[in-house]
């Protein structure tokens, strides 16, 4: 019996899982700017997180999103522009901890009522003030959002908030932020990863991303695809913020939140292995991912060669 949030139900048959094949992204139109591209906001960093809201906004443009936006404390705004100029900053008053203040809540709204999308979490830090501020901007946006991190940590207690967005929500949770939302011991959720997020998805009626060895995709619908992407060497401070922007850029690119989840998943892994290939799992950082994801995106549009595409589609009865 799994028991989540006020919902307790007996799983009784076995839940068909899909392989997470390559889905063809729209063509660039050849005479569009950035704005066509997608714009997203990215609400993260804190004192101390100075990596995650990085990686996550330079990402999307890593992996061809067109105009990123980052929402982060003021003092840490200069170290991050240092070393990725091409985000567009939008430095935010702070707590005493050095977290996003309450205060800018309204200027944030303001703001993301002229984004397409919206990434809340990476590196938020879980100071009181910064948390309440999440609860609330989630309660109001009217845009599809995607939350990760301090984020997820945020809501894992107001399941309610979530439930009743009108927008699409995309939650990717690792196992302990998996553990938070599901009231589970990570243990139980391991042993029981598929029937868990396909729960969560339903009753979030949300999209989720488990993270981890072939991550796993839950829709509000039951549907559980599983990712062939990815490698050991992937398990590194940062890449699961890569992701974030991977995904936000695929929904940037034209696809719907439903598809672009899944292209998101398979690129940031592709670019994974194709880190690998070249510099082996170990030592392989979140920046190395970043910094493959043109290429990646290069050789899909491309068409993904016959190997390729065997080692990707899972196993086969012959």
């Amino acid at each position: 019996m799994f028991c989540y949030l006020f919902d307790c139900q007996i799983v009784v048959k076995i839940i068909e899982v899909k392989i997470n094949e390559p889905i063809v992204i729209p063509e660039r139109d050849i005479s569009g700017h950035k704005g066509d591209f997608g714009e997203v906001l990215f609400i993260a960093g804190a004192a101390g997180y100075y990596g995650a809201p990085y990686f996550s906004a330079l990402s999307f443009l890593k992996a061809g999103g067109g105009y990123s936006r980052l929402a982060s404390p003021k003092s840490i705004t200069p170290f991050i522009a240092n070393k990725g100029s091409e985000i567009v900053f939008i430095p935010q008053k702070e707590t005493a901890e050095g977290s996003i203040s309450f205060e800018n809540k309204q200027p944030l709204l303001e703001l993301i009522a002229k984004m397409d999308f919206v990434v809340i979490g990476p590196g938020l830090s879980l100071d009181e003030e910064t948390q309440q501020l999440t609860r609330e901007l989630v309660q109001k946006i009217e845009k599809p959002i995607l939350l990760d991190g301090d984020g997820i940590t945020a809501l894992a207690g107001n399941p309610e908030i979530i439930k009743s967005r009108n927008a699409p929500t995309i939650l990717t949770p690792h196992l302990g932020e998996m553990s938070r939302m599901a009231k589970l011991s990570v243990a139980r959720i391991d042993e029981n990863k598929v029937e868990i997020v396909r729960l969560i998805s339903r009753q979030l009626n949300a999209v989720i991303v488990l993270k981890g060895a072939h991550s796993l995709i839950g829709y509000p619908d039951g549907t559980v695809f599983i990712n062939m992407t990815g490698n050991s060497g992937m398990a590194t401070a940062g890449s699961g913020d890569v992701l974030t922007g991977t995904i936000a850029a695929m929904h940037g690119l034209g696809l719907s939140v439903e598809d672009a989840v899944r292209k998101g998943v398979f690129m940031h892994g592709f670019a994974g292995d194709l880190a690998a290939a070249q510099i082996g799992e170990d030592g392989m950082t979140a920046q190395d991912i970043l910094e493959f994801l043109p290429e990646a995106m290069r050789i899909d549009r491309q068409g993904l060669n016959q190997d390729l595409m065997a080692i990707y589609s899972g196993a086969k009865v012959i």
